[in-house]
């Protein structure tokens, strides 16, 4: 067994071997979830949409995409900038998960990147709220003109990461995101924090979070992603 909760595997298990390894932000890397619900909740309020319809769509989408879907009469991307002042205001209630630094201290800085649907100044507000480092490569929503689960995010991370999406392995935790990276061509963990493991089963392997997983540089110069029971 891969570990001691679910496993839903139709792909090799985990070991996996790559050159590179590709993020989500939230709900990987940062803990943002109360921080996120709440934000929305009080757009919501103040525009007098019910939350609930908000909360069953915003899960791993571009703010964009959830504010045409719920209030197609608004200027969504007046509604976006409200939304980025609001988050950037106040990074309440997020953290980073645990085991998450030590992954990233042990990469070389040319082998990993972050692919979020995020804007830009709210991711990086939080990472540098819980005090971890930007990378070199770095996309965002304002990056493409599509989001999850369209593979745009993963197919650019790659390609500015310079490794074909085939030797990369992206972690996320939505099931829009395991859908985006597997189109992109990537092999995929999903990160059970958000979702159910079995909401995560077209990916390569399911784990509860990072603090089990291992990501170490071989002396061949590939990676191996493992879960620390294995090593």
């Amino acid at each position: 067994m891969l570990f001691q909760y679910i496993l839903i595997a139709t792909h090799p298990p985990m070991p996996l071997s790559c050159i590179a390894v590709i993020f989500d932000l939230d709900g990987v890397i940062i803990d943002s979830d109360d921080a996120i619900e709440k934000r929305w909740r009080e757009w919501a309020e103040q525009r007098d949409i019910p939350f609930e319809d908000v909360k069953a769509i915003y899960h791993g989408r571009p703010m964009v995409e959830v504010i045409e879907e719920v209030a197609p009469d608004l200027d969504s991307e007046a509604e976006v900038d409200r939304m980025q002042d609001i988050m950037a205001a106040a990074p309440d209630h997020v953290h980073a998960f645990n085991g998450v630094k030590d992954i990233l201290d042990g990469l070389p800085p040319e082998r990993w990147a972050i692919a979020t649907s995020a804007r830009r100044r709210t991711a990086t507000n939080r990472l540098n709220h819980v005090g971890l480092p930007t990378p070199n490569v770095f996309v965002t929503a304002d990056d493409v003109t599509r989001g999850k689960p369209a593979p745009d995010a993963y197919e650019l991370a790659a390609e500015r990461l310079d490794v074909p999406p085939g030797d990369c392995v992206v972690f996320e935790d939505a099931p829009l995101g395991i859908e985006a990276a597997r189109r992109a061509g990537t092999q995929a963990i999903g990160v059970a924090t958000s979702a159910a493991a079995e909401d995560l089963s077209d990916a390569n392997a399911v784990v509860p979070a990072l603090s089990v997983v291992d990501v170490h540089l071989t002396k061949h110069g590939t990676l191996t992603v493992r879960r620390k029971a294995e090593a």
